[in-house]
């Protein structure tokens, strides 16, 4: 039976929702928390504090928020029963766009914080334990926040940095501009000392995060060399400066626009091998009408034009991508465009949705909706190709050498989890001493969700 009695330290619990920037960003609520007496709960109703960072993207990410508040609201009652308090917090993309909403709609929530304010949580705290009052918090502050979160610790010898945040695209059928704000970029400085932060603490591989991560754009340090354009660099220039800190052995950035993907990036994937084979880049349509009408701002002829440069450069690269069915307009003629485009790109890996209306979007009112019922059947054979695909990439790499880099215990005794260049889950008997370090592992299988190996003792390099 869950324990309500209060305790002597303060408790948190949170909860995450949605993409890896938001498992970023709950990191770093965690460590602003930290300082101020805050240790990790294991479930919500153990915390004196309950953060749920949420994520606006699908429809359905939005309601389960408010299915949660509805649970959160029992497990408070039941703990000021116990003569305790939880503080209930609501943070992230619907906490920004549904701010008034949640206070009318779940008053059990004592703080609405947007992604561009959790930095301010122990001020937030703070001014909750005087008031008892709802706190609305959704002010854009990206450059202030950026500034504020300094120190942090790893967990693990893999870690996310953020380096941009915001979206200028505007897409017809998203809401990151909206929540996320602008496009703005982390200085060169303070990547720089993030990562450095990380590989004295271990960590040997990096993702750089960012709503359009490719857009990053800095001024270059003084006394560059590059040549960078006008003193500005690039992601690929930050890429390549990053790979010269000791310690970091590989590193990942995502998630890519094709608008974004620049002569400087494509050549670094090819010369830094330091940057791993692996490139998210969404294309959402095979069809140029729906990609018009998403307002992408590329052709399906430009993206795969674009794709066959970059395997040009690096000819092992794995490409993922994003999609979305049943746009509005979607005829049956488009969306056989889009798996025309899938048989031609050949995807190691991808994500494909329903289109789920955003309110507040341009998409939300447009005409020609399409059917649940035929959506359903589109994401079904689109979902069916792109399993294929991801299928026979795995198998491919059966008999093959892979450098793995292994982050932790796997399920079984004397199971390790890492993870291949390709950002394939791998698992190996390996001894516990061996977390953190990369080695060469013989791939032998392929299970559903990752691939089987044995460390490679005939001496061999990997690939």
């Amino acid at each position: 039976m869950t324990d309500l009695r209060p305790k002597q330290g303060k408790s948190v619990f949170i909860r995450t929702y949605g993409c890896q920037m938001n498992v970023y960003d709950s990191e770093r609520m965690a460590d602003l928390l930290k300082p101020i007496g805050y240790e990790m709960a294991s479930a919500p109703d153990d915390a004196d504090l309950v953060i749920l960072n949420t994520c606006h993207i699908r429809e359905k990410a939005a309601e389960k928020v408010y299915s949660d508040l509805g649970r959160l609201k029992k497990a408070k009652a039941r703990r000021a029963e116990a003569g305790g308090d939880m503080t209930i917090a609501v943070a992230g993309c619907v906490a920004q766009a549904e701010g008034a909403e949640i206070s009318a709609r779940a008053p059990v929530v004592d703080m609405v914080i947007g992604p561009q304010a959790y930095h301010r949580l122990p001020e937030l705290l703070a001014r909750d334990a005087r008031s008892r009052g709802a706190i609305l918090e959704t002010d854009f502050a990206v450059e202030e926040k950026f500034d504020r979160l300094a120190a942090r610790e790893a967990d693990g010898p893999a870690a996310f940095i953020t380096v941009q945040e915001g979206c200028d695209k505007f897409c017809t059928f998203c809401v990151v501009p909206y929540t996320r704000g602008a496009e703005v970029s982390r200085s060169v400085d303070a990547v720089v000392g993030e990562a450095r932060m990380l590989a004295a603490q271990g960590v040997r591989e990096i993702t750089l995060l960012g709503q359009n991560v490719n857009a990053w754009a800095g001024a270059a340090p003084a006394g560059d060399k590059s040549g960078a354009k006008n003193g500005n660099w690039g992601l690929g220039e930050l890429c390549r400066h990053l790979a010269k800190i000791d310690g970091i052995e590989r590193i990942r950035f995502t998630t890519s626009h094709p608008r974004d993907m620049d002569d400087g990036l494509i050549a670094a994937l090819g010369e830094e091998q330091k940057l791993m084979p692996y490139l998210h880049l969404p294309v959402q349509s095979g069809a140029d009408d729906v990609l018009k009408a998403m307002n992408r701002g590329h052709t399906a002829d430009h993206y795969v034009r674009l794709i066959e440069k970059i395997r040009a450069a690096r000819p092992d690269i794995a490409i993922s991508g994003d999609f979305i069915v049943g746009f509005p307009g979607e005829t049956t003629e488009a969306f056989e465009e889009t798996l025309a485009l899938v048989e031609t790109i050949k995807y190691a890996s991808a994500y494909s949705f329903k289109y789920s209306r955003r309110p507040g979007t341009p998409g939300a009112a447009m005409r020609k909706q399409v059917a649940e019922v035929e959506k359903d059947d589109r994401l079904a054979r689109l979902q069916a190709l792109l399993e294929r695909q991801r299928v026979a990439f795995n198998s491919a790499q059966i008999g093959q050498i892979l450098p793995v880099l292994f982050e932790k215990p796997g399920r079984h005794p004397g199971q390790l989890i890492g993870r291949s260049p390709y950002l394939q889950s791998v698992h190996a008997k390996a001894p516990d001493s061996m977390i953190g370090s990369i080695a060469p592992v013989r791939i032998e299988g392929v299970t559903p969700n990752a691939l089987a190996g044995a460390l490679n003792d005939e001496g061999e390099d990997a690939a």
